[in-house]
């Protein structure tokens, strides 16, 4: 996949059932964060002192990652062909911003970089179900 093959995609832009399958999956994982996750999942977790074993310490990054990986793909890909290529970058490109929280002033935080990983795990099995792709 080279630049010109990204720039001929969103060229050629339309939206398509593939694409919205992939804007769905993206909005539900961050309409879930945002109206369950933050306001009401993570207060009860942290008010309560319950260990859940660090989900609700990372929970941006797994909700937050799956909407950047299915946005990617639904923006940047017209068929199946491309998914995995997108969801393996996509994943690679999360851990290399996380690694580069030093450069921002913050801590690298390993918890999210293995909720990050997990999600890209679960991101390509959820695609690959949906989609059955032959090319992995």
């Amino acid at each position: 996949m080279t630049l010109n093959d990204f720039v001929s995609e969103l060229k050629n832009w339309k939206l398509t059932t593939y694409k919205a399958i992939n804007f769905a999956i993206g909005i539900s994982a961050l309409l879930m964060y945002e109206l369950v996750g933050r306001p009401i999942y993570r207060p009860y977790i942290y008010n309560n002192k319950i260990n859940d074993f660090h989900i609700a310490d990372t929970l941006g990054n797994t909700l937050g990652t799956l909407p950047t990986l299915f946005f990617l793909i639904a923006i940047l890909s017209n068929d199946t062909t491309k998914g995995n290529y997108l969801l393996k970058l996509g994943t690679f490109s999360v851990v290399v911003f996380e690694l580069a929280h030093p450069l921002l002033g913050k801590p690298i935080d390993i918890w999210d970089i293995i909720a990050t990983v997990m999600t890209g795990f679960i991101s390509y099995f959820i695609y690959n179900r949906i989609f059955k792709t032959t090319n992995r």
